[in-house]
């Protein structure tokens, strides 16, 4: 059966994010979505947050987060991180392989947007790659990410890259997969997905701006809760 992730996903645990976990989550599943990754800039905190509070059945939060190394964007998926912001991308890399994850960059060759270049790609053992990133600076970058993943025989993902719960789902990755579970989900990137991307509209777009620039203005996580 195919089922829909959108596997780059931020909430306000990045600070230039403003939908709660929580929000996320209702908004992936009014998309028809079968799960969503939480990857938030350079903190695990939205995982801690939603230890002990209850997940939909049949919906799988993937644990994972966006690691700002030292050459660029490189998402983690299907494991947690303690702080590894500056790290050289190899090494960062390295790390996740050992815990059982896989390491995706984000946005590739997007130059505005801290995207990984092909020097440093070309030196990286990569299983899959974000060819469809709904928030590029220009489309240019998907195409030459679609064509570099197709040169190198990678596993091809699209992602939201969402900031706000109205974008969850607006690209995403359809899988087959005969449960939904993080190691069926795992194992399905690794054999290749269906990648349907579709740009943010230009409200979407703003909104994600908007939410960049004004930073002070969006929601926050409750004063209670570790924060990144």
């Amino acid at each position: 059966m195919l089922h829909r992730f959108d596997l780059h996903v931020h909430s306000f645990f990045s600070k230039d994010a403003a939908g709660s976990p929580e929000t996320l989550i209702a908004a992936a599943r009014a998309r028809g979505l079968s799960g969503i990754a939480i990857t938030d800039h350079d903190t695990c905190d939205a995982h801690e947050y939603l230890k002990g509070r209850p997940v939909p059945d049949g919906f799988l939060v993937v644990p994972g987060v966006e690691v700002s190394t030292a050459s660029g964007h490189l998402l983690c998926l299907g494991i947690t991180l303690p702080r590894l912001k500056g790290a050289p991308a190899g090494e960062v890399l390295e790390i996740i392989k050992a815990g059982g994850g896989i390491a995706v960059p984000a946005h590739p060759f997007d130059r505005w947007r801290a995207g990984i270049r092909p020097a440093v790609l070309d030196t990286l053992e990569l299983e899959a790659l974000e060819i469809f990133n709904a928030a590029v600076t220009s489309r240019s970058y998907n195409d030459r990410a679609l064509a570099y993943a197709r040169g190198r025989g990678l596993s091809m993902l699209a992602g939201s890259d969402a900031h706000h719960g109205s974008a969850v789902g607006i690209s995403s990755t359809a899988f087959e997969m005969d449960d939904i579970t993080l190691p069926a989900l795992l194992a399905a990137i690794r054999r290749g997905g269906e990648p349907c991307g579709h740009y943010l509209t230009f409200r979407e777009g703003m909104k994600k701006h908007l939410a960049n620039w004004f930073r002070k203005a969006n929601p926050r996580p409750p004063r209670d809760l570790p924060t990144a």
